[in-house]
């Protein structure tokens, strides 16, 4: 087993993306999780207030009011880079054959709850419109989230249950330190968080342990 802690430090905007109605919130956890449990911790973390619209996505809120992102959205992020990267001839990504599997049954990151250091930076708002063809021709809506500004930071520790043996494609054995920098590498690039392709969520980051 090996740990690998990183700080990432935002350098744009990230928006928030958990739906600030509960009743929508809770209705999705729902249908993506059996554990009743983890509903209610989730659904509670959001802390809906009633004022804000149904439409507009959030950060969940720990007891003190910071926001924070949850681990599996890290993994979420590290399985979009993989799938990525493992389409990138000769790189350590490339080697890895089922990369969703091993990264959900080897490869975890703590803790659960992954507070967003703003540094005395204040929140904000983003509003874009969402553009769509429909049956009924072109239709446009605002969507709206809430942010975090440049500069805020992260910490989290990556761990590995795994060897280079696992996930491995013929005989080429993976270095999975190597692989997780190349996805860190281009998530610089892609960004985290909604609206991800307008450059939102960019970082840089750092290998601090």
């Amino acid at each position: 087993m090996k740990e690998i802690k990183v700080k990432i430090t935002f350098t744009e905007e990230v928006l928030g993306s958990s739906p600030a109605n509960e009743d929508i919130y809770k209705d999705f956890i729902a249908s993506k999780s059996p554990d009743a449990a983890t509903i209610e911790e989730e659904v509670a973390a959001v802390g809906v207030e009633e004022v804000t619209e149904k439409s507009m996505t959030i950060f969940p809120k720990q007891a003190d009011g910071t926001p924070f992102v949850y681990d599996y959205q890290i993994r979420g992020f590290f399985k979009e880079m993989a799938g990525i990267c493992k389409k990138i001839p000769h790189t350590e990504s490339s080697k890895i054959t089922a990369h969703k599997k091993l990264i959900d049954n080897y490869i975890f990151v703590n803790p659960r709850q992954i507070p967003l250091d703003l540094h005395g930076l204040k929140m904000g708002i983003c509003q874009r419109p969402l553009r769509a063809d429909t049956a009924q021709g072109p239709r446009v809506a605002l969507a709206m989230s809430e942010t975090v500004p440049e500069g805020t930071t992260i910490e989290f520790t990556v761990v590995f249950t795994v060897d280079g043996e696992a996930g491995k494609k013929g005989k080429e054995a993976v270095d999975y330190e190597t692989a997780l920098k190349e996805w860190l590498d281009y998530g610089k690039l892609k960004g985290f968080g909604q609206w991800r392709n307008a450059g939102k969520g960019r970082f840089n980051y750092e290998i601090i342990g």
